[in-house]
Parts: C-alpha cells; sequence; structure tokens
C-alpha cells in the first residue's frame, strides 16, 4: 500500500511529491527542491524514513535541495541518459533506462525515458499514478527552448504517454493548470500538446504559437480552438 504526498513550494510554483509505502513506513521524494526542511517536517509528522529520491530531470529547480536530503541510507535514482548533464550528481547514483523497475511498497515504480525537455527525462509510473515532472503539466508541457531541449522528443515522449491508461492519475512537476492534478483522459481531452498528432504540428505550436496564445492557469482548449490557431 502507498499513497502520494504533495507538497507545494508557492514561491516557484513546484509540486514535490513523496510517495509513501505505509507498511514499511519508507518515503520515496521525487525532485526535491528548495524546501528540505518542509520535506523533513513531512516525513516526520507522517512517521516515515526517507530512503530514496527520484530524479525526473536535473534541472536546478527540481534538484537543488538533494544534498540537504541525500545520505547513506538513501538511494538516488535518475535516467542514465539525463546524469551527465548534472555535474553536481552522486558518484553513487543508480542510473536508470527505459523500463527499469525499483521496487517499492509491495510494487513497483516503472521508469518512462521521456527525453524533450531535457535530454534525459523520465517518469515514474506505479500503480495507477504518472509522475511527469516537467515533461507534462495540467493542460501544458515542458519547454523545448533550453539547453539540451528537443521539441521533437518531446512530441515523440507525449506520444508515449498517450499509451497508458486514461484513468491514470498525474501528478506534474509544476502548479501551473488550473488544477493540480487530473488524469490522462482528461488531458487527451483538453491539452493541446496532447491532441496533436501531427510531429510538424507540434514542434511549432510548442515553439512558436503556445507561448502568444496561452496563460498560466493552463486550462482545456477545445479542438476547434486548436484547429484555429494551428491554421491561421
Amino acid at each position: 500500500m502507498y499513497d502520494i504526498i504533495t507538497l507545494i513550494v508557492e514561491d516557484h510554483d513546484n509540486f514535490i511529491h513523496i510517495l509513501a509505502d505505509r507498511k514499511r513506513n519508507e518515503a520515496f521524494v521525487v525532485d526535491p527542491a528548495w524546501d528540505a526542511e518542509g520535506i523533513h517536517e513531512v516525513l516526520a509528522e507522517e512517521g516515515l524514513t526517507l530512503t530514496g529520491i527520484l530524479i525526473t530531470h536535473s534541472h536546478h529547480d527540481h534538484v537543488n535541495a538533494v544534498s540537504e536530503l541525500y545520505g547513506e541510507r538513501v538511494s538516488l535514482f535518475i535516467s542514465e541518459d539525463e546524469h551527465p548533464h548534472w555535474p553536481d550528481c552522486p558518484e553513487d547514483a543508480i542510473l536508470l533506462t527505459d523500463g527499469d523497475e525499483i521496487a517499492f511498497a509491495n510494487t513497483s515504480i516503472g521508469i518512462i525515458k521521456t527525453p524533450g525537455h531535457t535530454p534525459g527525462g523520465c517518469c515514474y509510473h506505479i500503480g495507477g499514478d504518472l509522475i511527469t515532472g516537467d515533461t507534462l503539466f495540467i493542460y501544458g508541457c515542458g519547454r523545448a527552448d533550453l539547453k539540451g531541449s528537443d521539441p521533437h522528443a518531446l512530441f515523440h515522449s507525449l506520444q508515449k504517454l498517450k499509451t497508458l491508461p486514461p484513468e491514470t492519475t498525474l501528478y506534474v512537476g509544476h502548479n501551473y493548470g488550473i488544477a493540480e492534478t487530473s488524469t490522462l483522459g482528461e488531458q487527451l481531452a483538453g491539452n493541446p500538446f496532447l491532441m496533436i498528432d501531427n510531429e510538424a504540428d507540434f514542434v511549432r505550436y510548442r515553439m512558436e504559437i503556445a507561448g502568444k496564445t496561452r496563460h498560466t492557469p493552463y486550462g482545456p482548449i477545445s479542438r476547434a480552438e486548436l484547429d484555429a490557431v494551428l491554421h491561421s
């Protein structure tokens, strides 16, 4: 049995997700940043011992609290393709590849490689939940204009996520949408980045159109609205 505890770092619009194994009173934290003290407080309040850190990608705003949480009894997991892009990554980090699984709470956490926002970004799939980092937001997706970004890779990563069950609950990296969580089915119906099936249209929308036509908090868009901006 597990559950997910979410902290919001208001000043940075970050979500920090804690996976709690209630049987063993152990926890994994995903992308710890900005508020190590707050993470420690939640762990103490919940009676949980931190045993693992999961990194979706190595941007500073997702890893800057790692040094305050990492220790002898804490394993750190990161994609093998992301590892070279984080100079401060602990030397004994456990490197992951697409399809790997990590045992947790009598189940397993599956690794889905999702490059695009960064060269080696990944999502973590456990039970009916998906932790997406900055690959996918509620009615949005990650930027692809940063160093190491690739909008073509991001398109294919999102296409991969679209194959998961529609009832999958999404836990994202930033509080940019009208809700904190959503289902994949809801996003398939209203998230423009998932609604676009053509790679060239996606790249043009991500790189040229979205920044001019959408503003936070992101909400759903209709097919007609999307077609209008794509073909204007």
